[in-house]
């Protein structure tokens, strides 16, 4: 079977270890899921990220972070589908939760945050939404 869309499968992979109250979770890795993974560390919604193995099976284990015993990500929402690009300016950038939750974006510049993105006043493709 082949996977259509892998940052879906990500998130939903996140989601759903964070429900069950799991300390770690692991998934097939890429570039762009650890890229991801480290703006998610950096946001502070999660406490840590591996890549293991070598050659070309790698596995990104995501550490989860809780906060008295829930999940501090409290939802994911993709944005941007394969089917569907969702697009955005540096100005444009829309506020999440208002303010709370972090829109994810892939630029010319690397995977990250909105913050860091209108302080490079760079835009981008909007991958998901994180509150």
């Amino acid at each position: 079977m082949s996977m259509q869309d892998p940052i879906s499968d990500m998130l939903a992979r996140i989601r759903n270890a964070g429900t069950a109250s799991h300390d770690t979770v692991k998934m097939p890795s890429s570039k762009m899921k650890a890229s991801i993974a480290e703006v998610l560390k950096k946001e502070g919604y999660i406490s840590d990220y591996r890549v293991e193995g070598d050659g070309p099976k790698k596995t990104l284990t995501v550490d989860l972070k809780y906060y008295k015993d829930t999940a501090v990500i409290e939802g994911l929402k993709r944005v941007s589908k394969p089917s569907c690009r969702s697009y955005c300016g540096s100005q444009d950038i829309p506020r999440v939760r208002n303010g709370l939750g972090t829109v994810i974006l892939s630029t010319p510049k690397g995977v990250i945050s909105d913050r860091l993105a209108k302080m490079q006043n760079v835009g981008g493709e909007i991958l998901f939404y994180v509150w």
